[in-house]
């Protein structure tokens, strides 16, 4: 095994071990599942600017049954457990889509991982959780609004903080993928 791969396994251990401990750093919980967190996402989001869309995935996804084996349940419904789980948070992946595209690519790629998480979780909550949308309410607005709520919070906290590591230029410019 190279170097490199040898790099990419160890920083994406780190990386998810970090995001499940944020993951406990809980600012509000939402009541059926969902909260925001202090970052709890920045770790996988940086892991996939760093090593690329398809390692940033694949992290994303073990987060995801990290977060499924470790953290509360809301629900073991098959749709529930891919999307609010291992597809939702396999998204965070998408970060690494404009890596190479300065402050704009990170800011993009952080925005469009949240997105697909965010559609992920409006999937599973429209179709497992449409029975708790107020009467005569559509559960798809309810799931957009209730999965809105949380992930626009969490969607900024996570902008704000790419941001900063971003100014820390070491941190996205120090990947072995960049050089030579």
């Amino acid at each position: 095994m190279k170097n490199t791969n040898v790099r990419m396994l160890v920083e994406a251990g780190v990386m998810i071990a970090l995001a499940q401990v944020l993951s406990y750093v809980v600012i509000y919980q939402m009541p059926q599942g969902g909260s925001v967190t202090a970052g709890s996402m920045v770790p996988i989001l940086l892991f996939a600017v760093r090593w690329g869309t398809a390692q940033g995935l694949l992290a994303g996804a073990v987060y995801g049954i990290l977060q499924f084996i470790l953290g509360p349940k809301w629900s073991y419904h098959i749709i529930s457990i891919l999307f609010d789980y291992i597809v939702a948070f396999a998204c965070l992946g998408l970060a690494g889509m404009f890596r190479n595209k300065g402050i704009i690519g990170v800011m993009s790629g952080t925005f469009i991982a949240v997105l697909g998480r965010f559609i992920c979780h409006v999937i599973s909550g429209a179709i497992v959780f449409g029975s708790y949308a107020p009467e005569g309410q559509n559960p798809w607005l309810y799931s957009i609004l209730y999965n809105g709520s949380f992930l626009l919070a969490e969607c900024i906290i996570s902008m704000v903080i790419m941001g900063v590591l971003y100014k820390a230029k070491g941190i996205f410019n120090d990947n072995p993928t960049y050089s030579k």
